[in-house]
């Protein structure tokens, strides 16, 4: 948009001394009546230490999920008995960890590779130069790790290997269970989003990341053409502007 019509911005995420991440001043003030009218639940793939660098608008949320359902917050701290609830599924479900980062440290050329990284003992993920990063590596790591248990979402310069049992819908429907909600709100930009939309009773995909890239649809989720914080704005306002209804949990 012209630079005169440009929303003013509230930086919300400060890394390595510098302003990294922002939503508008109207999106700001929605998602603190949000916060106050709702149980909010921030559910994001990064770890509990990329999390808390987040400093959102409005009330401490009492609950939150880190890295995609690896952990789940309870006042701010990781609730054990998830943690090792989570941990016992992996190991039923999925190759370990290990196998997985030995492949992708092998595979990656250091021509593109900037970083590599292991979650909270959980997942491993790169940073890449996109410019430089074949067109197939990321489909043929997939295939790769398919296989395995595992799925591999691209997201700006990340690319993650994430077990498939580590999921978000399955900590959401936890909280859900803890605090007996009927209908619950999701939304979501990436691959590992999918789910928790899925499992929502009503979801909303903005226009930018991998959904909106791959054509991702489901009848209950609006997709949205605007991007980035134009689009957290509007599903602020779309939440708040939501009719509660009742659901019987089995329908999703």
């Amino acid at each position: 948009m012209p630079d005169e019509q440009a929303p003013r911005l509230l930086c919300v995420e400060v890394y390595d001394r510098k302003p990294l991440s922002y939503m508008t001043e109207t999106a700001a003030a929605l998602l603190d009546r949000l916060a106050r009218e709702t149980v909010f639940v921030p559910t994001t793939t990064r770890t509990r230490e990329q999390y808390r660098r987040i400093r959102l608008p409005g009330p401490a949320p009492r609950f939150a999920i880190c890295a995609n359902g690896g952990h789940l917050l309870v006042d701010g701290e990781s609730d054990p008995d998830w943690r090792a609830g989570v941990a016992e599924r992996l190991e039923a479900g999925c190759a370990p960890l290990a196998e997985v980062r030995e492949h992708l440290v092998r595979s990656a050329d250091p021509a593109w590779l900037l970083k590599e990284r292991i979650a909270e003992d959980l997942f491993a993920y790169l940073v890449v130069d996109r410019a430089l990063l074949p067109e197939t590596w990321v489909k043929d790591l997939a295939d790769w790790a398919e296989d395995r248990g595992w799925t591999v979402s691209l997201q700006g310069r990340k690319i993650y290997a994430v077990p498939r049992p580590l999921t978000k819908s399955a900590a959401l429907a936890e909280v859900v269970r803890r605090t007996g909600a009927t209908d619950v709100l999701a939304a979501g930009d990436s691959l590992l989003d999918a789910d928790l939309l899925l499992a929502a009773h009503t979801g909303w995909r903005p226009g930018h990341g991998e959904l909106a890239d791959t054509g991702w649809t489901a009848p209950h989720v609006t997709a949205l053409g605007e991007r980035g914080v134009a689009a957290g704005e509007r599903i602020l306002g779309a939440m708040l502007a939501h009719e509660p209804e009742r659901y019987p949990r089995t329908e999703r």
